[in-house]
């Protein structure tokens, strides 16, 4: 069964091929940083129709324990392809600056690629209290684009969704191994928990509160991850999202805070999308 929870929507987008051809030509000269990884998002289970096409692209101005980040982008695409079936691309590229600033002596610090196929296993829906289930996986490799990194990855999330009365909550779980930063260093290895919640402030969906808890336990040398995420997504078209999410860390291994402003298009492609 395909999983269906309509309305979830990650909180990002812009320009597909330009924004990933950036990604990916820029983290080829780009040095991985030992002990610097992207934080854990917790993702939707929402899967697109076949023959559409959202393109989730955020910027943003995040403190990390030390230094600045600007986010130029963190990106998804996401590929309907079967009824029950997706393909997925994430991945990030961010400047790196001092204490001080951003801008000063920035250096890049890309994210491995994930492609992931995403897979609806069940849906159940009770229309007399409104609520729905659905359960689902996402799983694929994590690919070493930044220079000095190697070895493949992998990243593996089971997802648990519920619908209740208009709101979304999906449960992620999973573990990751990333690429190994650097010649000689251990690659990041632990175990990942998440939730993402979507809560509509009318029927039409327009406004919707959008947040995320993010945690990360790691067994390799890596500091711990624990991460709040709270905004507002504006739906202005059925096609459109638009977005603005405030971020908080907890622990050492998260950044302090941060500010990122998202915009996510749907399209239809190989004009197979039902219309």
């Amino acid at each position: 069964m395909a999983v269906r929870l309509a309305g979830i929507h990650r909180w990002q987008c812009l320009g597909m091929a330009g924004a990933a051809a950036t990604v990916l030509m820029s983290a080829t000269a780009a040095r991985a940083r030992v002990g610097i990884r992207p934080l854990f998002e917790p993702t939707d289970l929402q899967l697109e129709e076949p023959g559409i096409v959202d393109f989730d692209f955020q910027l943003g101005l995040i403190r990390g324990r030390d230094p600045w980040r600007v986010v130029v982008p963190d990106f998804e695409l996401n590929f309907g392809f079967l009824p029950n079936v997706e393909l997925d691309l994430d991945g990030s590229y961010a400047l790196e600056g001092n204490n001080s600033s951003p801008f000063t002596q920035s250096h890049a610090v890309p994210d491995a690629l994930w492609p992931s196929i995403k897979i609806g296993l069940f849906d159940w829906f009770d229309d007399e209290v409104e609520r729905a289930w659905a359960l689902g996986f996402q799983v694929g490799p994590k690919l070493p684009i930044a220079r000095g990194s190697s070895g493949v990855g992998f990243e593996g999330l089971a997802l648990l969704g519920l619908l209740f009365h208009g709101s979304h909550f999906v449960l992620n779980s999973g573990m990751l191994a990333d690429p190994h930063p650097s010649p000689g260093e251990s690659r990041p290895f632990g175990i990942e928990f998440g939730l993402d919640i979507h809560t509509p402030f009318d029927k039409d969906d327009t406004y919707t509160f959008i947040g995320e808890l993010a945690a990360v336990h790691f067994f390799s040398s890596d500091p711990h991850q624990l991460l709040t995420t709270a905004g507002l997504n504006y739906s202005p078209f059925s096609y459109l999202d638009l977005s603005a999410v405030a971020l908080l860390g907890w622990l050492n291994g998260s950044d302090r805070y941060g500010l990122l402003l998202g915009v996510t298009p749907k399209l239809r492609w190989l004009g197979t999308a039902k219309k």
